[in-house]
């Protein structure tokens, strides 16, 4: 089967659209794969292209360069991944190529599609309801999470640390960071264990896409205690070796979640919003914005209750 998936990526859109496709594209494993993107600055079309796959640009994000596409390459069925994209399009789309259509969504939009995977961890199937074709297969919740194989491995081999070890943070305000907020994050905590007199070893997860990414560099190189890690392939061990994750409430929960590692989320999009509401009804640590007083607070209750467990 051929297969195009359409997606991109960029400094204001972030990577995590990629990388969960990138989980996707491997589970299709005899399918001939195709990944369509604009040039837009700050891509990961370095990374699909490390991962195996082609990359073909689309000049900009219309039904016609799509179609083009579609034909030009034989393609049996497409996966969009996209905001830019919605009912509309795909039942033009369908009209034009009778492609098989599968979404991947996040927040409950309207879809003519096939297949509709949202494989979030509060996603519902009955929310779809009269959003999407009848007929449409829906792929809803945890159990369709896109993970790679390192977190199953990872977690199989993780061991319950002792309460005297160093503490290990994990931060990751995204692919491309576009609120800047990892070194207000760092900052902040450095000073709150300072403070607390404890001894924390901090791991910073970035990847080139990420604008602010030299002066980062640059602004930790006088901290022993701060790694950062560029374009990583070893995600789940930094996971499973740490003590507390601060992320964005986005993709990279899902992952935290399986591992089963604390964390503290800052909201900074608005496509969030949907794994922010999950988060406050279950009463996890969230933040609708970064708020340094706040922030103490969390960071607080999560030290109070480290010492506990």
């Amino acid at each position: 089967m051929n297969i195009l998936i359409r997606t991109d990526s960029s400094y204001n859109l972030g990577a995590g659209h990629v990388m969960r496709d990138l989980v996707l594209a491997k589970r299709f494993s005899d399918a001939h794969i195709i990944f369509a993107t604009q040039a837009l600055p700050g891509n990961m079309d370095l990374k699909i292209k490390e991962e195996g796959f082609n990359v073909v640009k689309v000049e900009s994000n219309t039904l016609d360069s799509l179609v083009s596409l579609i034909r030009k390459y034989a393609i049996e069925m497409i996966v969009i991944d996209h905001y830019g994209i919605d009912e509309v399009f795909e039942q033009q789309l369908k009209n034009r190529t009778e492609v098989k259509i599968f979404v991947v969504d996040d927040d409950y939009r309207r879809h003519c599609c096939d297949v509709l995977l949202n494989h979030n961890i509060f996603a519902t199937a009955q929310r779809y309801n009269g959003l999407v074709p009848e007929k449409c297969e829906l792929l809803c919740g945890e159990k369709y999470t896109l993970l790679r194989e390192e977190f199953l491995r990872e977690k199989k081999n993780r061991t319950k640390k002792k309460k005297n070890q160093v503490k290990n943070i994990f931060i990751s305000m995204g692919g491309t960071d576009h609120t800047n907020l990892t070194k207000k994050v760092l900052e902040t905590m450095l000073a709150f264990f300072e403070r607390e007199k404890m001894e924390v070893k901090f791991h910073l997860l970035t990847t080139t896409s990420n604008k602010n990414f030299e002066s980062l560099r640059k602004g930790i190189l006088k901290y022993q205690n701060v790694t950062l890690h560029i374009n990583s392939n070893e995600v789940a061990k930094l996971m499973a070796c740490s003590d507390l994750a601060v992320v964005t409430p986005s993709v990279i929960l899902n992952e935290l979640f399986f591992m089963e590692i604390p964390f503290i989320a800052i909201k900074t999009a608005e496509n969030q919003q949907e794994m922010c509401l999950f988060l406050k009804e279950k009463q996890y640590r969230v933040l609708d914005m970064f708020d340094k007083e706040f922030f103490n607070v969390l960071l607080n209750e999560w030290r109070k209750e480290d010492d506990v467990t």
